[in-house]
């Protein structure tokens, strides 16, 4: 097994799959099992939206990458040896033979919008322009090219990312406050 050289220089995000709905309860349990001298920090990153409930939006949360944990440690070998100790499913993500952290870019981006021990990604706010997507305020600005499609009555945007060298959909809180046309401008709610 190769250990990522990038490894011993610093903590790098490493992705751990387990089963989509225990990924809070399994966080617990990551944490107890390989302990602070190996874990840095341990959690499964979510995204604020908004949800209309009787007619009133509220504020909401849901998970960023459902079936997934990120794990931040110098020690990938360390951690893959004592996710063993975890009842349930848990695995390691790598690529050939070594484990793979997550993408700089990617990290550097949630790290960007969420500090440590609240990892909740703001929601992103933006307006329509024709079948384009221009996103003024939050995490998706300027990254308005990962965006596959938008569902406004959800206020979501779903992107794509790199975990691991697979692609991963996700969705992301994006509010569209207004549409504009080519000819004038339209408000919409």
């Amino acid at each position: 097994m190769v250990i990522d050289k990038r490894s011993s220089t610093g903590n790098e995000w490493y992705v751990i799959q387990v089963p989509a709905g225990k990924e809070v309860a399994l966080c617990e349990a990551i944490r107890r099992a390989v302990g602070p001298e190996v874990l840095c920090e341990c959690f499964t990153p979510r995204f604020a939206t908004e949800r209309k409930v009787r007619g009133v939006w509220e504020q909401a949360e849901s998970l960023l990458l459902p079936g997934y944990i990120i794990a931040v440690t110098r020690e990938p070998v360390a951690l893959y040896e004592r996710l063993r100790e975890v009842q349930e499913f848990t695995k390691l993500l790598r690529m050939g033979g070594s484990f793979c952290p997550l993408a700089e870019e990617d990290r550097a981006w949630m790290a960007m919008f969420t500090n440590e021990g609240d990892r909740v990604i703001p929601m992103s706010m933006g307006v329509m322009e024709g079948d384009r997507v221009v996103v003024f305020r939050g995490p998706l600005k300027g990254r308005e090219a990962c965006i596959v499609s938008v569902n406004r009555r959800k206020s979501l945007a779903f992107i794509e990312l790199d975990m691991c060298g697979r692609r991963v959909t996700t969705r992301i809180g994006l509010g569209i406050v207004r549409k504009s046309q080519c000819q004038g401008e339209t408000k919409t709610t």
